[in-house]
């Protein structure tokens, strides 16, 4: 059996259901009191717990062969965040520490493309060093930290493995990731304001399938990038119009407007109590270098993405069937 926390998250229920189409038994460890819509009628052994309650993840692994470690905060919030980091990072070391206490076969660790080193001008690959003192954000560095907690028990001889995925889109998006919120209004025509920018995007349902892969064939202590194709927003926005045949309003922010914007944002989203969606961190990511490269995981792992043509095409179907 697997045990796979963060199953009710995008990429987590994805994996749920590839892994239950394989026939593997699966169990989700789901905190007290959490949405199980992502996942519900799924044929899961739902287990209650936090990664931050070592007693009850030590309870979670019984039986258990391999881990799926998932569970995590992401924030685009600028300044420190205590619980961005204790969950991240703290939640790995006690999923870490029960794992080779129990004796578990495998554990594929989620970290992220943003817990890589920043570079211009050059290809973003497996070579680049995790940093832990990047400048952008908490949940960049607890990323990175978290990862470099894995990397340090393979190397004493605990069989782990990272997967790096970029950005995420696609069906399943129960909970409405913020590239999957822009995809849902623009598929229901509603007005769109949009910054010039692009980043590398990548199906769900392939991060799953890489995840399976690096299960199956990663090598311990390494690293794998997930990475899809690079497209501006504008595209992803033109692609929802061809797709539905709606016409919508778009109005393309300045870029230096959006960015003195950005700095009254965050305080904004605090007092609304809003998922934040537009803030300088956002904006960092959208002109940032996004020449990311996925050469090692479709070497090693036969990992081979599908078109973002289609990822947003079953995506904006998904939303309009969910309706």
């Amino acid at each position: 059996m697997w045990l796979v926390t963060g199953a009710t998250g995008h990429v987590g229920n994805v994996l749920v259901r590839k892994l239950l189409e394989r026939g593997e038994k699966v169990r989700a460890l789901l905190l007290p009191g959490e949405s199980r819509e992502s996942i519900q009628g799924l044929n899961v052994d739902a287990f209650e717990g936090d990664v931050l309650n070592l007693d009850s993840v030590f309870e979670s692994m019984q039986g258990i062969k391999g881990i799926f470690h998932l569970a995590g905060v992401i924030s685009i919030m600028p300044g420190p965040n205590p619980f961005v980091h204790n969950v991240n990072v703290s939640g790995t070391k006690n999923i870490l520490k029960a794992a080779m206490k129990k004796g578990v076969d495998k554990l594929i660790y989620t970290s992220s493309i943003h817990a890589i080193q920043r570079v211009e001008n050059s290809m973003i690959d497996e070579t680049l060093p995790y940093d832990m003192d990047n400048p952008y954000g908490a949940y960049d560095r607890s990323k990175a930290e978290a990862t470099l907690e894995v990397l340090n028990a393979a190397r004493v001889g605990f069989d782990a493995v990272v997967v790096c995925p970029t950005g995420v889109i696609g069906p399943y998006d129960f909970r409405g990731s913020m590239m999957g919120a822009v995809i849902h209004d623009a598929a229901a025509a509603k007005p769109t304001l949009y910054v010039d920018g692009a980043y590398d995007f990548v199906d769900v349902r392939d991060v799953a399938d890489g995840l399976i892969a690096a299960a199956e064939n990663g090598e311990r202590g390494e690293s794998y990038i997930l990475s899809g194709q690079k497209i501006t927003v504008r595209y992803m926005l033109e692609t929802v119009r061809e797709i539905t045949g709606k016409n919508f309003f778009q109005m393309k922010i300045p870029f230096d407007l959006a960015k003195f914007a950005a700095l009254f944002t965050p305080l904004y989203y605090q007092l609304a109590k809003a998922t934040p969606r537009f803030t300088p961190y956002s904006l960092e990511v959208l002109q940032s270098n996004s020449n990311i490269s996925h050469a090692k995981a479709t070497k090693e792992l036969g990992y081979s993405p599908r078109s973002l043509y289609e990822s947003i095409k079953d995506t904006v179907k998904w939303f309009l069937e969910k309706k």
